[in-house]
């Protein structure tokens, strides 16, 4: 009797991973270049953004959401070419979010400014390698 119970177990384990998975592949596959293209255009308009509102003196609080939002969408454009610099342009991204909370917005804007640079130049290297 214990080996029967094993043996329906094992078999309702088996049938029921084979549903979940069947289910998953099923599932639409978005076309990775639209996702690094959407990632890349996101993290430029995140971070135009911040520099607008630290230009117009902008909530602090808000600010840092904008960065903060910046480095998730940063996280998505992915590109072997570019890679190193999207790591340098993320760790400008935590010092302009750190020099926010530390009040020194001209900083952060001067380092966000200098991160905008790079994001538009990574992206003008993807796209050239990804033309549609």
């Amino acid at each position: 009797m214990k080996v029967f119970k094993k043996i329906a177990v094992s078999l309702v384990m088996a049938l029921s991973m084979a549903a979940i998975s069947s289910t998953a592949f099923a599932a639409e596959e978005k076309n990775k270049n639209a996702v690094v293209r959407e990632a890349a255009e996101g993290t430029i308009t995140k971070i135009e953004e911040a520099i607008s509102l630290i230009d117009k003196n902008g909530d602090k609080a808000e600010i840092i959401k904008v960065i903060g939002d910046a480095r998730q969408l940063q996280k998505e454009f992915r590109y072997e070419l570019t890679e190193r610099l999207r790591q340098k342009a993320n760790d400008k991204l935590k010092v302009a979010r750190e020099s926010v909370e530390s009040g020194d917005n001209q900083s952060a804007e001067e380092t966000l400014k200098a991160t905008l640079v790079t994001f538009k130049e990574m992206k003008t290297i993807y796209d050239a390698a990804h033309k549609s």
